[in-house]
């Protein structure tokens, strides 16, 4: 059996199908990470998401802050919508209510002890250690798969708190647990969010770290895998050294999709025409923050 994480697909259905079969995937014998954020921005969603469903217990998708947007705004909350976004289908579709259900009961976190691997969307606060990560996410899937998603939907939205404490309760609690897992990119000194910078290293300000290069990051010792972060990708790959994988290489924006084989750490890359295509990397910085 082949274990194949996943970066973002966002839409992009046709770039996944050529990506699986280049890689050899067989769903009886071999196993997919998604990276999360399966939806939008790119034209087939709805195709996505029928496919990774259909693939049953030969995939584990984590929740991305797309998806989870996706579903907010399915759960009444359309003021949210951005007209970038490319849900319509989604939500116009006949089976609308079982893909719905499915992916709001996806985690927010899978970890793998055998393999020594743990999938999550974006990133991790420095005051986490994955026992922590786990127990939040813990909470927030609860809430998800259970009758009070609405409210967490309709207050999902914001960037407060931006600083982790066990004492947070409530909204503020789960929406800070939201943000690290779907969101985070940056910490600021003193371990706060950064949530609005969105750039890659070494653009950022003198106060601002990668959470994965944190000074002191409790979740140093954890192999982790992510995505979400497309501008790093572009970059070039992270120094070995901080243990941590970053998938997401800008399917969506005309760069690549990408998968990594675990355990060997083997890339494969399937080179995507862009459904929407920034000519720069500064341009496609520009795009990301125009989002938030």
């Amino acid at each position: 059996m082949s274990i194949y994480a996943i970066g973002d697909i966002q839409g992009c259905f046709d770039e996944l199908l050529q990506l699986l079969s280049r890689i050899r995937f067989d769903p009886g014998r071999d196993r997919l990470w998604f990276a999360g954020d399966l939806v939008n921005r790119g034209p087939k969603s709805l195709q996505v998401l029928r496919f990774v469903k259909s693939l049953g217990r030969a995939a584990v998708s984590v929740l991305g802050n797309h998806d989870l947007h996706l579903l907010a705004v399915a759960a009444g909350n359309p003021q949210h919508l951005r007209h970038k976004d490319t849900l319509e289908e989604i939500l116009s579709a006949p089976d609308r209510d079982e893909l719905l259900t499915w992916l709001r009961h996806r985690p927010l976190l899978h970890r793998d002890t055998g393999l020594g691997y743990t999938l999550i969307h974006a990133g991790l606060p420095p005051q986490w250690d994955l026992k922590r990560a786990e127990q939040c996410a813990a909470e927030l899937e609860a809430v998800l798969r259970g009758p009070g998603h609405g409210g967490f939907f309709a207050n999902m939205y914001g960037n407060l708190p931006d600083r982790w404490s066990p004492a947070l309760e409530g909204w503020d609690r789960l929406r800070f647990i939201t943000n690290c897992f779907t969101r985070l990119r940056y910490c600021a000194i003193g371990g706060r969010l950064a949530l609005k910078e969105k750039a890659a290293p070494g653009s950022q300000q003198d106060d601002y770290r990668p959470w994965f290069a944190f000074p002191g990051r409790n979740s140093a010792g954890e192999r982790i895998v992510f995505g979400h972060w497309s501008t790093l990708e572009l970059k070039g790959r992270v120094d070995p050294r901080h243990n941590v994988f970053p998938l997401d290489n800008g399917c969506i924006w005309g760069g690549h999709l990408t998968t990594l084989h675990l355990p060997s750490g083997r890339h494969t890359d399937m080179a995507c025409p862009g459904w929407r295509k920034p000519a720069t990397i500064r341009e496609h910085t520009v795009a990301l923050r125009a989002e938030a």
